[in-house]
């Protein structure tokens, strides 16, 4: 049990049966009242995110999440297929599990799954990727002023906004986060 108070964005709490992610904390103290924690809440599983207020002190279930390093091996159209790096064990995740994460796939990627009691829960990437240009607008000469950006297309199908001068077969590195072009770098 931990106390409301002490949890920050990211935790992982359960609650009715459920597990939920902390994506916002605010600490709300009135001048006579007692003091009170909004949190801005994703349930874990079915992705839907609500508002829960709680009263300072209240105590919640904590979870401990199991992290495991495990290599993307490919997509069947219908799963895609990890496998642990460790036990070598074989982990196939339907696409509503890594829908966020799908543009920055790579075969022989190592990323990190979170698990609870043997149930994959969540992917996380590194910072950045590093990923192969398939398309590339042609730059047109002359077009230089404020920053111009051009589209292109990565090797997963993600397209993102990138300076002129990248072009096709370049390899750039994109921002997991946002999905922004960081640098290119061969």
């Amino acid at each position: 049990m931990a106390e409301v108070q002490t949890l920050r964005k990211g935790d992982i709490f359960e609650e009715e049966n459920q597990l939920w992610r902390v994506l916002e904390y605010q600490h709300i103290k009135v001048a006579r009242g007692g003091a009170t924690i909004r949190l801005k809440i994703r349930n874990v599983r079915t992705g839907s995110t609500v508002e829960r207020t709680y009263n300072n002190g209240a105590r919640l279930n904590d979870v401990r999440l199991d992290n495991d390093d495990v290599q993307y091996l490919y997509n069947d159209g219908e799963f895609y297929h990890f496998m642990n790096t460790e036990t070598f064990e074989q982990i196939a995740l339907p696409l509503d599990a890594v829908e966020a994460v799908k543009d920055y796939l790579v075969e022989n990627m190592v990323v990190n799954l979170e698990t609870y009691e043997d149930e994959p829960l969540n992917i996380k990437l590194p910072t950045a990727v590093d990923l192969r240009v398939v398309w590339a607008e042609p730059a047109i000469a002359g077009d230089t002023a404020n920053a111009p950006t051009k589209q292109v297309e990565l090797e997963t199908g993600l397209r993102i906004q990138v300076p002129m001068f990248v072009q096709e077969d370049d390899v750039i590195r994109v921002d997991t986060r946002d999905g922004a072009y960081v640098t290119r770098v061969k």
